[in-house]
């Protein structure tokens, strides 16, 4: 595989969002050869609706955001907790994603999922709802990429994820795990 290109999709809307700074560290740590970009407009797709996708009907932003996923390698999702669970805005994207159920861009995908929150749980109930729906979506779950992040107000508050050497050894580590795993299964 000459280049891999990993597309970062970031379950907080918010500008400045800890997961944002994550993702953003996460892909300063690609080895050469791995191109990390963040999926931008996420807080632009309608909620998925059936009625809305049909032929010729499907909203603009759920074409783009089914043509990036088909076009990455892999995915790597930065889930934030909402209520003990995932964002609706990432849920949002593996409907729009799965559709049509099995044949959709998101299946047979790579996919590996980074949790962080205020919490000590590490949104790690938000990260088993992830991996729950990608993996009924079709995608191929990484667990050997996990990484979470737990208490980040405090972790964070002083050096962001791109200055917190740990922080950036682990998103490197997952980002490779990633690759691998995404080289093995297109081999």
């Amino acid at each position: 595989m000459s280049q891999t290109r990993i597309l970062a999709l970031v379950g907080s809307l918010r500008a400045a969002s800890i997961n944002r700074q994550l993702a953003e560290a996460a892909a300063q740590t690609a080895p050469s050869g791995v191109e990390v970009s963040i999926y931008e407009g996420l807080g632009d797709i309608p909620f998925y609706n059936e009625d809305l996708d049909v032929e010729g009907r499907v909203p603009a932003a759920a074409v783009a955001l089914r043509e990036a996923v088909a076009a990455a390698d892999a995915l790597l999702l930065f889930v934030p907790e909402y209520n003990g669970t995932i964002p609706a805005a990432l849920k949002n994207v593996i409907d729009w994603a799965s559709r049509p159920y099995g044949v959709g861009a998101i299946k047979g995908t790579p996919a590996a999922v980074i949790s962080a929150s205020i919490s000590s749980n590490a949104a790690k109930w938000a990260h088993a709802d992830t991996v729950k729906a990608l993996g009924i979506a079709g995608a191929v779950v990484v667990e050997e990429a996990t990484v979470h992040f737990g208490t980040i107000g405090q972790r964070f508050a002083e050096a962001v994820p791109s200055q917190d050497a740990e922080a950036i050894a682990e998103l490197a580590g997952a980002v490779r795990e990633l690759v691998e795993r995404t080289a093995r299964i297109a081999a």
